[in-house]
This record gives C-alpha cells, sequence and structure tokens, in this order.
C-alpha cells in the first residue's frame, strides 16, 4: 500500500478520518479493544501520513483516503494557451481606392470653394459623394460574411 503524498502532515481531520476506520474495523471484529487503543494512540501522536501507514498494513478495507490509491489519475496536463488568430489579410485594390477616395474629394471641394466657385457652397457635397461612390466600389462587409456561410 502506497501513501499518497507521505511527505505531508497530516490534519486533525485526517486522523478523525484514521479513527473512524479503526472503529469500524473494532466493530466488524477484526481488532479488540486494546489493539484498537494502541492503534488509536499511535494515530493521536502520528505527525506524517506515512506514520499511519502501518497502523492498516494488515486490515482490509475502510481505510483512511490517503492511503488508498488512487486509481485511474493521470498527471494533470500543462495549458497550452489557443494559437493566435492568423493576421487580418491585406485589404484588397478595391479597400484601397475606396479609403483614399474620400480624403483626395475633401481636399478637392475645399480647393474648389476657394480657388473657382466663391458662392457655390453645393461643392461640399463632393465628399458625401465620394463617400457613396467608395461604398459601392468597397462594397458592404457584412454582405460578403453573410455570402460566404
Amino acid at each position: 500500500m502506497a501513501v499518497d503524498r507521505p511527505e505531508y502532515r497530516l490534519s486533525d481531520a485526517e486522523r478523525q478520518e484514521a479513527l473512524d476506520a479503526l472503529s469500524e474495523h473494532v466493530r466488524t471484529g477484526r481488532l479488540d479493544l486494546v489493539e484498537f487503543d494502541e492503534r488509536s494512540a499511535q494515530v493521536s501522536s502520528a505527525k506524517l501520513r506515512r506514520d499511519l501507514e502501518p497502523l492498516f498494513a494488515d486490515l482490509p478495507e475502510p481505510k483512511p483516503g490517503m492511503l488508498t490509491p488512487v486509481r485511474g489519475m493521470r498527471p494533470a496536463t500543462p495549458y497550452v494557451p489557443p494559437a493566435a488568430p492568423p493576421p487580418a489579410p491585406a485589404p484588397a485594390w478595391r479597400q484601397r481606392l475606396a479609403s483614399s477616395i474620400v480624403p483626395i474629394a475633401a481636399v478637392l471641394a475645399v480647393l474648389l470653394f476657394f480657388t473657382v466657385a466663391r458662392g457655390m457652397i453645393f461643392v461640399f457635397a463632393l465628399p458625401a459623394i465620394a463617400a457613396l461612390l467608395a461604398g459601392a466600389i468597397a462594397g458592404n462587409r457584412h454582405d460578403r460574411r453573410r455570402r460566404r456561410f
């Protein structure tokens, strides 16, 4: 019988569990009262888990939990974080074109307003038109995602 972590110190609960197991052996007739007194005194004075092993070596179950070998246990596998998602692909030529149209249209609108047509306020509609055009060129990302699935 191998003790699970024999170098660990005993807790009060583990000592009580060992005394309960010895009491059960007295009830079933495996131990007489003299043997029970001797073994229970050794349980009370035990410091480490390995000190309990010889007290239960000649007895069948029930045994304290720390003396019962754990079956089917495997060492824990180390945590491996999930792989990082792949980097986003470079924007396609349509997206690059669409993202450059709006700033160019804004600069062009300001230049036209101050140089050519001083009273023509509708020139500032040029960036809005460019934004609509850019959206049409680049397409709607949400629509493309829906089409993929």
